[in-house]
Order: structure tokens, then C-alpha cells, then sequence
């Protein structure tokens, strides 16, 4: 099964020389399944023939906003359209959270509640989760059709799925603590410094980054975007 990763946004090199891209974070969580995977660098304007170059796609994170203009923005929100009118299997996560709401008739903002950092816990449910958020914005109206499966203190609309074959996540399971350091080594200078102490100091608590990436797993093998696993909804945060 091919796994297309639309790439959307470079880390610093200082971090990904050590922990890789955007799509090597996501091979490494998603790896075991016996998925073959092609990326496409969308950021830089390398796009695939169409949907049909993939049979599940995944768009990663990006410093970027979907709101911005830029020449890459139009073209991937149609590639996004053509593959929910393909009923073909769709994760994003963070920027790809937020360009597939937006590209679904959502909206996206620069959050004025200001940046969520470190290791947060969302809500899926009765159940609690633990994964590492770097974001400012955030999708604020919903696509139609759909729904809100996971929701944080400071992100009313952390997890999303539209219909059953498209699910989107606003936090970053693909990021260990070493990528957060390197984040708030490199971009948290233009952050304020008490939110940047706050995610620091977050790093020593466990993350559910497994129990999320299998969700991810099953969700692009063809299982309902609507269909939380038992791993998670019996999670509970640890203080």
C-alpha cells in the first residue's frame, strides 16, 4: 500500500539533521505496517499527478499558515478536494489539520488565545491524551460534515474527521521531546518566554504518540475515521 506524504513545510536544519523531516518522523510512527511511501515536497511546488499517485496521503506540518498567499496553497487545496471526491484515505496533522478544514469549506486563523506549546492533553471522549503542540493557528469554523472527536483546554477543534475516510489532528504525534527542544531552541525566541518555560518544563511527562499513530495507521488502511480505538478511549493522562 503507497502512503503519499505531502510534505508542506521544512524543519530547521539543525533539527533535522538529527531527527530527519517532517516525512521521516511519520515513516518512523507509521512504520510496520508494510507501507511503501513516496513524498512529494509540496512546499516547494513538487506535486503529485493526482490522487491517484498514492492510496492514502498524509500532510504534515509546516511553519506556514494556510492562509497565507502562497503558490503552493491553491493547488494543494484541490489536490485535498480530489482526494475526499476520490474516497480515498486522508490524514493531516497540524498545518494539515487546518489546510484540509480550510479546503473543505472551514476557516483558519492566527488564534488570538495565542500559542499552544509543549505537551498538552486533549480530550477524546471520556478519555485523556498526551502530545506535543506547536501551533499558533487554529481552525475556528468546521468543514461540513464534520465532526469533533478530540478537543484541548486552548483548541475547541484538536481533532477532526470528515465523513469517514479524511482525519485530521491538530497536535503532532510525530514529534518526540528531542523535536520540541530543537523548536524551542530555534523558533521559541520569538515566542513569549513564560509560554516557552511552560512547554520546557513539559517534556518529562509520557506522550500517547503510539496509540495515536496506530489510530493514523488504521484510518489510511481504510478504517472509519469516526472509529476511535479502544487503546485510546480506555487512556488516561497521568498528572
Amino acid at each position: 500500500m503507497i502512503i503519499g506524504i505531502l510534505q508542506t513545510g521544512h524543519l530547521p536544519e539543525a533539527i533535522s539533521e538529527r531527527e530527519g523531516e517532517y516525512s521521516d518522523m511519520f515513516q518512523r510512527l507509521l512504520g510496520g505496517r508494510g507501507f511503501e511511501f513516496r513524498v512529494f515536497n509540496v512546499v516547494d511546488m513538487e506535486f503529485p499527478d493526482g490522487h491517484g499517485a498514492a492510496d492514502a496521503w498524509l500532510i504534515t506540518g509546516s511553519r506556514h499558515g494556510a492562509y497565507e498567499d502562497l503558490p503552493w496553497i491553491a493547488p494543494l487545496e484541490e489536490l485535498i478536494r480530489g482526494i475526499r471526491d476520490a474516497d480515498k484515505p486522508l490524514v493531516g496533522i497540524c498545518f494539515g489539520h487546518q489546510i484540509v478544514a480550510q479546503a473543505l469549506g472551514g476557516k483558519v486563523v492566527k488564534f488570538p488565545g495565542g500559542w499552544a506549546l509543549g505537551l498538552r492533553r486533549y480530550r477524546i471522549g471520556d478519555a485523556e491524551v498526551q502530545l506535543h503542540a506547536w501551533h499558533q493557528d487554529q481552525v475556528v469554523e468546521l468543514p461540513e460534515g464534520a465532526t469533533v472527536l478530540g478537543r484541548g483546554d486552548a483548541t475547541a477543534y484538536a481533532m477532526l474527521a470528515v465523513g469517514e475516510r479524511i482525519l485530521t489532528i491538530q497536535p503532532h504525534p510525530e514529534f518526540e521531546r528531542p523535536v520540541v527542544e530543537g523548536l524551542i531552541e530555534h523558533r521559541g525566541g520569538a515566542i513569549e518566554p513564560t509560554l516557552v518555560a511552560a512547554a520546557a518544563a513539559s517534556l518529562d511527562a509520557r506522550n500517547d504518540n503510539a496509540a495515536i499513530g496506530r489510530w493514523m495507521g488504521d484510518v489510511l488502511q481504510g478504517a472509519p475515521a469516526t472509529r476511535v480505538p479502544e487503546a485510546i478511549t480506555s487512556t488516561k493522562a497521568e498528572a
